[in-house]
């Protein structure tokens, strides 16, 4: 349970690392901005139309009588909405990474630089345009993933108590899960590390992957939130790299000397 604490301790490492370079706060603030207006839109268009696209869609309701027809569309369209805000909330991250791939990779960096014991950053070598594919490529893969687990959870919420109280509960810790694998993503491939050994990583941490993304993912549901938490989340995500993969850091490197030196 200690890796609990510890995963929240980064997440506020990486919210405290923004607020002392401002610069890169403000840079960090961009793609967020720009992912929240393109899904605002999005949800404000279903709002709009989605009861006449679940009328298009089911011709065959047509001739019941009320209020079966006007029950079943209802429904339908609440679903359709529901659905789609969970889908919202499971790509936002994604969608903002990669809209805002450079401007994260330069934080991310940064953050290396300023923690690392020789003032350096892994480099992938890789053009942008490369980095990009394989970031899209993975994310992709994450998001697939992330909506099997959604409409699962979806589906055992129709299960009375435990739909309203276990269910809830999982779907966050599965969110943060996906959450943090997705932040970690802009540290990690920097340094060559595959999806496949990316996600063996987390599983073997999980409660330090909990502590980190969990807490993410309830402060996510308020999408002004996400969006000025998105570069300390990164920050964070990039310390806990480090930690995953065995980095030493400046004041770890520091503790050592000293111990060294009082031995």
């Amino acid at each position: 349970m200690r890796d609990l604490g510890v995963g929240f301790r980064y997440l506020l490492q990486g919210q405290r690392w923004v607020a002392r370079h401002g610069k890169q706060y403000d840079f960090g603030l961009l793609p967020g901005l720009i992912t929240l207006v393109l899904y605002a839109g999005a949800l404000v268009a279903l709002a709009v139309w989605g009861e006449d696209f679940v009328a298009w869609s089911t011709p065959f309701a047509d001739d019941w009588s009320s209020p079966w027809l006007g029950l079943f569309r209802g429904f339908l369209t609440v679903v359709l909405f529901a659905l789609a805000l969970l889908l919202a909330v499971l790509t936002f991250t994604a969608v903002t990474l990669l809209i805002g791939q450079p401007f994260y990779e330069n934080l991310s960096e940064k953050v290396d630089r300023d923690v690392s014991p020789d003032g350096t950053a892994p480099e992938s070598g890789l053009p942008l345009w490369r980095e990009l594919w394989i970031s899209a490529r993975d994310s992709l893969r994450i998001v697939v993933r992330a909506l099997l687990w959604g409409v699962l959870l979806f589906g055992l919420g129709f299960i009375p108590v435990l739909g309203q109280t276990v269910v809830p509960v999982i779907g966050f810790f599965v969110t943060g899960f996906f959450l943090t694998e997705e932040l970690t993503a802009v540290a990690m491939q920097r340094r060559g590390v595959e999806l496949r050994d990316r996600l063996a990583l987390l599983r073997s941490r999980r409660t330090l992957v909990w502590g980190f993304g969990t807490p993410l993912a309830v402060a996510f549901i308020v999408p002004f939130v996400a969006v000025f938490l998105m570069p300390g989340a990164v920050a964070g995500a990039t310390l806990m790299s480090r930690e995953l993969l065995g980095e030493e850091t400046l004041e770890e490197a520091g503790a050592d000397r000293n111990e060294d030196v009082s031995a």
